[in-house]
Order: structure tokens, then sequence, then C-alpha cells
């Protein structure tokens, strides 16, 4: 079943409010969803660094001078944000991939990377996945964020949502693709490899792929229409904004509301009840097989 939320912010004075209002948004869709939960916040840049977040199910060790181990590893300076089971690790962008590498060798799970983007998401249910990572104070231009029915495969953290193959992008997802494992060969041929057996992760390396192939994002939401098979409603963050597709039949519900302040996406309207100035909103339910995409 499954909830997704999305929020974009039009002004900057809002930035310090979003992860309040994308906690209350997501709280809201625990019953679609109640086994675990994530989000996606897009903070702060920093000209020439990277954000790498990991997850381990043993902080108090994996975390322990980790920001000195990878300095040493990368011969770069490294600081270290450790939040709950997750750590954000700031270092400059030519050692991104050496750093990752580094990362994964020592056992640690890659969540995402980005300029901008941190990803945090955990077994639970929604309100206690949200207070552990303090998401409420969180601040940013924009984020996604989803709760969990799981369907496809079992209920980890790696299963949870969102699902991020590339810097500054990552996927969330209502619904099944009937050929996520015909597309993942596809994917891997051209160098494209994911970790997980969720469905979604598929979809998130399909668009990054397009993407990289110099598609832009709208281009690459629709391909998702033509390439990939099932019922399925995406959301999906990037740098500079975030967008939305449906599949043709769309079964999934959806509903989306914009003001003079923000856009947000929901999968029901309850969702936005508490969202400042959405009496005046303008709401909608995002027709099939459309792409819809607000960027900065």
């Amino acid at each position: 079943m499954c909830g997704i939320v999305g929020l974009f912010l039009k002004k900057d004075e809002l930035r310090p409010q979003l992860g309040d209002m994308l906690t209350d948004m997501l709280i809201t869709m625990t019953d679609r969803g109640p086994d675990s939960a994530g989000i996606a916040i897009y903070g702060e840049e920093a000209d020439g660094m990277v954000k790498i977040t990991v997850q381990s199910d043993t902080p108090d060790a994996a975390f322990a001078d980790l920001d000195a181990a990878v300095c040493a590893a990368v011969d770069a300076p490294v600081t270290i944000k450790v939040v709950d089971t997750h750590a954000v690790l700031t270092l400059p962008e030519a050692v991104e991939q050496e750093a990752i590498a580094y990362l994964e060798e020592k056992g640690l799970r890659i969540m995402g990377s980005g300029a901008t983007m941190e990803i945090y998401k955990e077994v639970g249910l929604p309100k206690d996945v949200a207070a552990r990572f303090g998401l409420r104070d969180m601040g940013g231009s924009h984020g996604i964020g989803h709760t969990r029915m799981a369907t496809e495969s079992a209920v980890t953290t790696m299963g949870a949502h969102p699902f991020s193959t590339a810097d500054d992008q990552c996927l969330v997802h209502n619904g099944s693709l009937s050929n996520h494992n015909q597309m993942r060969r596809k994917l891997a041929k051209k160098g494209v490899f994911t970790r997980s057996e969720n469905d979604t992760e598929v979809g998130a390396a399909y668009i990054s792929s397009r993407i990289a192939d110099g598609a832009t994002l709208g281009e690459a939401l629709e391909g998702t229409i033509k390439d990939l098979d099932g019922f399925f409603t995406f959301v999906t963050g990037t740098k500079n904004g975030f967008g939305v597709v449906r599949d043709p039949i769309a079964c999934k519900p959806a509903v989306m509301a914009e003001t003079d302040d923000y856009v947000a996406f929901a999968s029901e309207y309850r969702a936005f009840a508490d969202l400042p100035g959405i009496e005046a909103a303008r709401v909608w339910e995002p027709e099939p097989a459309t792409v819809y995409f607000w960027e900065r």
C-alpha cells in the first residue's frame, strides 16, 4: 500500500520549517505503511564538497573515529555528523568514489550521497523513525518521504525508501513493477547495479541512468511510462527540485497542492491538513501518464 509525501518550498524563508512540515505529513501516512519510513532532505550546499550518508546497526562502534579513518584512506579532510544509526560524512567531491568504496569495505550501508541530499531511513513506525533522527529540526529547500508496507521484499533498512542511485537523486514509490528483474539486467549491462531486492531501487536506477545519458528529469520520468511495466506512482528528488509521474492506469492514490509558498504531494489529502495556507491551495489529482516537476 505505502504512503508518499513530498514538499517543495518556493520561498527561502520557509526552509527552517521543512522538516517540521514533512514530519507531520509523514506521520499522517502511517496506516499506509507502518513497517518502516524514510525521508530525503535537500539542505545547504558547500562548494566542492559532497555529503555521504551511511547506516550501521552498530553505530557506536562503526562511527567511532570514522572521520579520521576515512581522512587517512582518501587523504582529504573529512567531517562527520552522527544521527542515531546514520552518519553524514562531508568531504571533497574529488574523493567521493574512493570514500564510498572504503566505506563499503568497512561494511557500512550507503544511503545516498550528493552536494545537498541527506537520506535517513529505518525500520519502525514513522513517528518513531522521525523522532530518532530529529527530522522536525531539519531545514532545507525540499524533501520527499515514504512510509512502507512491505510486499516485494523483507522489512529491512535497505528495503526502506527513499532509494538513491546517483548524486542528489532519489526515489520513493507506491505500487509494484513487474519487469524490474528484466530492467535490472539491462541496467547491469550498462554498468548500473542495485544493492537491494526492492523494485523501487530499479526505478531509481532507471531514472538516474537516463539522466546520466543526457535526458532531462522530465524526459527520464516520461521514459518510465514506456519502459517500466506495472502500477506505480513515482516521486523523485533531485538537487534542484522534485518530480511526479503515475502509470497509465493510475490505480494508486495521489493528490497535489500548490500555493505561492510551496508545492506538496501526498498519497492522501489528509497529509496536507496542517500545512500553512492549505485552505487557499490549488488542489488536484495528478493525471495518469503525465509528468509534473518543479525545479529552482
